[in-house]
């Protein structure tokens, strides 16, 4: 979590934070009104082949221009209301734990925070951690939704978390495309921008990254799992997600 704080004082994060924004939010935007979902909740959403690509691209910078990019597109898009607040803290982890997991779920993560197309280790933290992020992000904006009366946690929790998921499995075409052009002949990859002091090494990265994950699964299969109320359990698991995410 440290790279998340320290990045603001870099000029050049602050920048893609920006460009991240703009392209999510127009995304989002464009795309609002197409094929609704739930009116005025959530839609299919194209533009959620980005984030993935965003967080291991640029890091914290993907993860704050996907939330602001998030509240942008609701913003302009005609649905800002109670639930974009949690929609900002749930489209963030979209963007910050694929790179704050990358390389600390283990046994699967990578070795270095690259993305390395002829690495089974990625393909498979790719994977793994989209479906993970996207998950985390269904339980932290259905929980509050729910208490807010809007729509019932068990109904939107499905529906984000597979609109994010398959979006994110189709976004790995975008990460193939762009990632050598980004770090190699941009020199715009997060870790080479920023300072090994501010990026920070979490001494319980590992135990966080499986905090979130079980969490994640348990809150969206958890009714399934255990014989208790929904609600509960899923107030139980977003504590999960925040304190995981913390420890990344």
């Amino acid at each position: 979590m440290k790279a998340a704080l320290t990045m603001w004082k870099n000029t050049r994060m602050i920048i893609l934070v920006a460009v991240c924004a703009a392209i999510y939010g127009a995304a989002l935007i464009a795309f609002k009104t197409a094929i609704p979902l739930i009116p005025g909740i959530t839609e299919v959403r194209v533009a959620n082949i980005f984030p993935m690509s965003f967080g291991l691209l640029f890091g914290p910078a993907g993860a704050w221009g996907t939330a602001i990019g998030n509240l942008i597109g609701d913003i302009f898009g005609g649905t800002l209301g109670p639930g974009s607040i949690p929609g900002f803290v749930g489209n963030f982890l979209l963007g910050y734990l694929p790179y704050g997991m990358w390389t600390q779920l283990v046994p699967f993560a990578e070795r270095s925070g690259e993305w390395k197309v002829r690495s089974w280790r990625s393909w498979v933290c790719y994977l793994l951690i989209s479906f993970i992020s996207s998950a985390a992000c269904a339980v932290v904006i259905s929980i509050v939704l729910d208490a807010l009366g809007i729509i019932p946690y068990a109904i939107l929790s499905k529906i984000i978390t597979l609109n994010n998921t398959f979006a994110s499995w189709i976004g790995v075409l975008l990460l193939m495309a762009v990632f050598g052009v980004t770090k190699q002949q941009l020199n715009l990859f997060w870790m080479d921008i920023m300072d090994e002091t501010e990026i920070g090494r979490p001494f319980a990265g590992p135990i966080g990254a499986w905090l979130v994950t079980v969490a994640a699964v348990i809150g969206i299969l958890g009714e399934i799992i255990f014989d208790l109320p929904v609600t509960s359990l899923s107030w139980f698991c977003t504590l999960g997600i925040i304190v995981g995410s913390l420890l990344l």
